[in-house]
Parts: C-alpha cells; sequence; structure tokens
C-alpha cells in the first residue's frame, strides 16, 4: 500500500497534568505537532504500511521540525510543500477530567494550506505509486481555497482510479468562510458536493447529521444516549444517496464522563447491504470498549480512521468484520496515549482485538 493524505498539520500546544489554559499561560505549555490527516498517515506508517502526508507549510523552524518528526514516525515527507505564504496553524487543547469536558481553541486563519491553491501542487507527483487517497472535512472547513483544494484532490485521485476515504470530520468553529451562511449550512452545502468523488465515508456519531443532514434515529448525542442500531439506517441513506459510496464506518462514542466513554463502531458494506460492529461478545452481540481514566481522547478517531484504511489495504485484515475489530481496538489504545497520534503497534493492536484487554506488563 502506499496511503496519501492531504490536509493541514498544527502545532499542538497543551497544559501538563489537567491545567487549564488560564493556568498554565503564562506558563509551560506541551509543544507537539496534530491535525487530521497527518494523524492518519501516522498511524498507517506505525503499523506497518506506506504513507504519505502533503501539505502547504511555511518555510521556517517550525517547519523543519515538522519535516523530522514525520521523517521519525516513518511517514514520507517529499511532498510537504515550503510556502512563501501564510503561517504555521496552531491549536490549544484542555484535556477534560470528570464533568469537565475538553476544550479545543484554533489559531489557524490565514495558514499557508488555507492559502494555497489547486495549481500550487503537481498532482501528478502527489498520486505517484498512491494506492489510496485520504482527506476529512477539516480542509474544505478552513477557507474556501481549502474547499477548492479538497476537490482538486479527490477529482484528481479519482481520474487515476485512485480509492478515496473522508473522515467528515464536522468542526463548527472553522465553517465561517462564507458571509451569511451558517456553519451547518456551509458545511451540508460543500460536503454534499464533495461526498459524490469518495468510496469510504468515515463518521462519528454526529458526523453524517450535521455534514450531510442524515441523521440517527432516537439518538441524542450531547446525553451519551445512542441508538446503535440507527446508525445502520445513516449508512443506507448514504449509500442511497451516493451510490459511489462503497462503504460507510462510524464511530459510536458514550461520553459518560470526560474520563469514561464507551466506544465501538460500525461498518456498512453496500455491495453487501450488510452492517457488522465491533467489539461484540461471545454471543455476537455489539458490546463497547469501557474506557475509564482517559488519558487523551484527541486524535481517537483519526487513529480509527488510520486502522480502518491500513486493515483494508491488508489481505489477512480485509474482511469488514476484522477490518472493524482492528479500526476499534486500535483506536480504543489511543485514549491511553498522549498527543495526536497513535504509537500503538500493529501486534498491540491485535492482541486487544483478540481479548488482551487487561493491562498487564509485558516483560
Amino acid at each position: 500500500m502506499r496511503v496519501v493524505t492531504f490536509g493541514e498539520v498544527m502545532l499542538r500546544l497543551a497544559p501538563q497534568n489537567h491545567l487549564r489554559i488560564s493556568q498554565s499561560v503564562p506558563g509551560i505549555l506541551e509543544s507537539t505537532f496534530g491535525g487530521g490527516e497527518l494523524n492518519v498517515a501516522v498511524s498507517i506508517a506505525l503499523q506497518g504500511g506506506a504513507s504519505a502526508f502533503v501539505t502547504a507549510s511555511p518555510d521556517n523552524a517550525i517547519t523543519d521540525s515538522l519535516v523530522q518528526e514525520v521523517k521519525k514516525t516513518g511517514v514520507d515527507s517529499s511532498l510537504i510543500q515550503r510556502s512563501s505564504r501564510g503561517r504555521f496553524g496552531i491549536y490549544f487543547v484542555e484535556t477534560g477530567a470528570n464533568q469537565r469536558g475538553g476544550t479545543v481553541t484554533y489559531d489557524r486563519e490565514f495558514s499557508s494550506i488555507a492559502l494555497a491553491t489547486p495549481d500550487e501542487f503537481d498532482w501528478n507527483q502527489v498520486f505517484e505509486e498512491a494506492t489510496w487517497f485520504h482527506i476529512t472535512g477539516i480542509t474544505p472547513a478552513i477557507s474556501e481555497s481549502g474547499a477548492a483544494l479538497a476537490l482538486k484532490a479527490m477529482q484528481e485521485a479519482q481520474a487515476r482510479k485512485v480509492p478515496v476515504s473522508c473522515d467528515l470530520n464536522f468542526r463548527k468553529k472553522l465553517w465561517n468562510w462564507k458571509s451569511g451562511t451558517k456553519p451547518v449550512e456551509l458545511a451540508k452545502e460543500t460536503m454534499r458536493s464533495l461526498v459524490p468523488y469518495v468510496d469510504v465515508v468515515i463518521a462519528n456519531e454526529e458526523d453524517a447529521d450535521l455534514s450531510l443532514g442524515i441523521r440517527a434515529p432516537e439518538s441524542d448525542v450531547d446525553a451519551g444516549e445512542l441508538n446503535v442500531q440507527g446508525y445502520i439506517a445513516v449508512a443506507e441513506q448514504i449509500t442511497q444517496q451516493f451510490p459511489n459510496v462503497k462503504q460507510v464506518a462510524v464511530t459510536l462514542r458514550e461520553s459518560i464522563s470526560a474520563s469514561h466513554n464507551n466506544w465501538g463502531a460500525m461498518l456498512y458494506t453496500q455491495n453487501q447491504q450488510k452492517a457488522v460492529f465491533a467489539p461484540c461478545d461471545n454471543e455476537g452481540n455489539y458490546s463497547s470498549y469501557q474506557i475509564h481514566n482517559i488519558v487523551d481522547r484527541v486524535g481517537a478517531g483519526d487513529s480509527f480512521a488510520g486502522a480502518l484504511i491500513f486493515a483494508l489495504n491488508t489481505p489477512e485484515l480485509a474482511a469488514p468484520e476484522t477490518a472493524i475489530r482492528y479500526a476499534v481496538a486500535a483506536s480504543c489504545l489511543k485514549h491511553s496515549i498522549q498527543g495526536d497520534f497513535n504509537y500503538s503497534t500493529r501486534k498491540e493492536i491485535e492482541a486487544l482485538m483478540n481479548g488482551a484487554g487487561s493491562g498487564r506488563v509485558q516483560r
């Protein structure tokens, strides 16, 4: 496999030890890199696949550090384009605890990728030897140029018969580039024009509603109450409205508190008209992972997407029942890892999906 991902990477700044921003500034913030598409590329590389990340970034010392970090994870950094325009985006993360939810504050306006245009990229180089292309709904949300970039990239992939996956990833704070249009309306208008180029749609429990206007019945996401079977209807509607979509994956998060989430997912395959869920109990019934004492949930959806793409491109993992178990196990482990990247290995993921979830020290 060679999975190419495309989007924005940011400098992530976070207080230590569950402190709030107001307790930490001025003071010490931990700096790492993060961004949906890069997170996916890193997961694939660390699990043994080949991946490359495409972006536009300012020609400065921060990008030098980014390239160094990307290389360290095994991701191909040769498609990171140095730009003379724009800046390096930043986001601030407060990790929630118990009844206090986490927060994300963006400082990314006028970033290099938000200002970039489709003619600035060599698409033949981007897709050379590519076997899969991944993008998210974050890229078209950052700017009107970002939306044009997303469309062009997906069209170029389709023209080369490269399968496309898109994580809808609705971000209300970003969809504000069209004056007079509300964020949800702009997201629906834009994403519904992009999904016709997508083979695999990935979403969380509310993305399909906010990005496509397709809602699961009898679910209250804010209250942490999900009608899990209702997401089969969501997947069916997506594939009916967009016949090009071959598979739909939905992560299912029940937020009991910021520190305790239940976690699982569904994968629907259009030509089989069948949905499979994970994890399941010994009788084959859906039974979510109970994740207590969450270390960091940011990037969990990206870790799911990365593991799912890796599984779908790995023959022994590609069957829907196996791919969804693998992806859910990978993203469950991500909740125990600080930062955006999922440093879980394929061996660790397969151990959890096969029942080794006790957390015992491995000697």
